[in-house]
């Protein structure tokens, strides 16, 4: 055999065909040229033959040779026509070597294209993946998609108006004017495209003028979203690892599509879903930005489970993007109306709760979410004191410093007397902390009390003064005394049962305060015997 096969192709570096020279001379032009370029250098008639790059590798160049061996003649489907045709224009196998050539045989098949099935085109351009490149360069994936895209156009319930979305310059002939609309939902085709590769869908939207910055379709939007939706899922079912730089195109083309139809056609439920989808595909930074920005200014729309978005870096939570969104939500209007703010305030209490039990969660990512918003944010810092106490009880080794430097968000004025109490009696707040609380409620308590007593001092000041009237009852049913206080008497009782009430909140603080004292007197305590003596002079 080996005298009878004067010629070796080495085929892409993976295979070698020993195969006759004439047989193959026939119907390959360029071949032919290669071989009697390689006599001419070498002088040697069994000669080998390096073809790097060919349509398909090994297999493409199978066919080809079933082909030649043939006498010119092979089957050609749907599943192998796009392979044979980019061999064909690869190797020349043009009429001028042969009346039966096989690139004349590949474009009378791809003639019929626009009456084939919608799986047979699905089919063909699958094929394509592994040598993408050429067959684009050839003109082979634009005929396939233009048949794609008018079999979504007959075979659907959308609109397709042949008008750019953009501007109306673009011809009504061509592909690039095709504009989609339709509803909300996934459209038929939706779940069709997912089987084809990235860069089979990136020439899908190029096609239709809707890549990267250019696109401004919900429809297609939508589907990129569903896509890449199905590519993770892919991922994760596999155990695969996909190519992040593959899918980069897609995931920015949809984000600014997200971006430019903003909360008109999507909730800050749906963008946070947007932002999970489009993370794992190496979203550039521009895209990034744009899309933070608009779920920060929705931010108080959000619930807990929207912020729980998995970390980078060995974090349980993504707390940097969590600051990033309340800084944006912050600065998104200079002067954000105090009920939204507060809505937002306790969100966040709530996501420090739920975040404070991380062991990776540090003190400075913490304080970084409790300190982001402005005060007027919380009427009240129980929720604040709540996730620290969680915090320091799942990490019990901290120091005195950082428990003490955790606690520096508190606003202790605005901590009721409930929560001022048990934070008082906790182990695990620094006493020095209890003492500030304490004095800060104390003090609170005084200020109140000044107030009342100036009030009753200057009558003048007092608004919507009225009379109080009692009747006093006697014996005799139809005798009554009428008793009236003015309206400086009615008021001093008033505040004088306020004091009362006032004076009482202060003797519990005052048996608190006694108890925490206690407790850092034995805690600070030590034997005689350990005692320094003093030094006499």
């Amino acid at each position: 055999m080996p005298d009878l096969c004067d010629l070796q192709i080495h085929v892409n570096g993976q295979q070698t065909f020993f195969l006759h020279e004439k047989v193959l001379s026939r119907f390959c032009g360029k071949l032919r040229k290669i071989i009697t370029e390689e006599k001419r250098r070498s002088q040697i008639r069994k000669s080998g033959i390096e073809i790097d790059d060919f349509p398909g590798g090994a297999e493409g160049f199978e066919l080809i040779s079933r082909f030649c061996y043939n006498n010119g003649s092979i089957t050609i489907t749907v599943s192998n026509v796009s392979l044979l045709h980019c061999c064909a224009v690869s190797l020349g196998m043009t009429e001028k070597l042969s009346s039966c050539n096989l690139l004349h045989q590949t474009e009378t098949f791809l003639e019929g294209l626009f009456y084939w099935s919608w799986t047979d085109i699905l089919t063909s351009l699958r094929t394509c993946e592994s040598f993408f490149s050429f067959a684009d360069s050839c003109g082979l994936i634009q005929k396939l998609m233009n048949s794609l895209l008018a079999k979504i156009a007959q075979n659907s319930d959308v609109s397709v108006l042949f008008a750019s979305s953009s501007s109306s310059s673009s011809s009504p002939d061509t592909p690039n004017g095709l504009f989609l609309r339709t509803s909300n939902k996934a459209a038929w085709w939706f779940e069709d495209l997912t089987i084809l590769s990235p860069k089979i869908i990136q020439q899908f939207l190029k096609t239709l003028g809707a890549f990267g910055s250019d696109n401004n379709n919900l429809v297609l939007t939508r589907f990129l979203l569903h896509y890449l939706k199905t590519a993770t899922q892919c991922k994760a079912n596999n155990n695969n690892l996909i190519s992040r730089s593959e899918y980069t195109g897609l995931a920015d083309t949809a984000v600014h599509g997200v971006v430019l139809m903003g909360r008109t056609a999507f909730s800050c439920r749906s963008l946070f879903w947007v932002l999970r989808i489009v993370s794992g595909f190496g979203l550039s930074r521009e895209c990034r930005a744009g899309l933070e920005k608009l779920i920060g200014g929705l931010l108080d729309q959000a619930t807990l489970d929207d912020l729980l978005i998995c970390g980078h870096n060995g974090g349980a939570y993504d707390v940097n993007l969590v600051v990033r969104l309340i800084r944006l939500f912050v600065d998104h209007d200079k002067v954000v109306c105090v009920p939204r703010m507060m809505n937002l305030g306790r969100l966040i209490d709530k996501y420090l709760r739920e975040i404070a039990p991380d062991q990776s969660l540090k003190i400075s990512k913490f304080l970084a979410i409790a300190e982001s918003l402005p005060d007027y944010a919380r009427d009240s810092f129980d929720g604040v004191y709540r996730a620290i106490d969680i915090y320091l009880e799942s990490h019990p080794a901290l120091p005195l410093e950082e428990r003490s430097r955790l606690c520096r968000c508190l606003n202790y004025d605005k901590l009721s007397l409930e929560a001022c109490k048990d934070l008082a009696k906790n182990p695990r707040i620094p006493p020095r902390i209890a003492v500030q609380a304490l004095a800060s409620q104390g003090s609170n308590f005084v200020k109140e009390k000044d107030t009342k007593k100036k009030t009753i001092k200057n009558p003048s000041s007092m608004k919507n003064s009225t009379q109080m009237v009692l009747y006093k009852k006697n014996k005799s049913a139809s005798d009554h005394h009428q008793i009236s206080f003015s309206p400086v008497d009615a008021e001093s009782e008033h505040m004088r049962l306020n004091l009362q009430r006032m004076q009482w909140k202060v003797v519990e603080l005052e048996k608190v305060c006694k108890e925490m004292k206690g407790q850092m007197s034995r805690m600070v305590k030590t034997p005689s015997h350990n005692r320094a003596l003093p030094r006499l002079c």
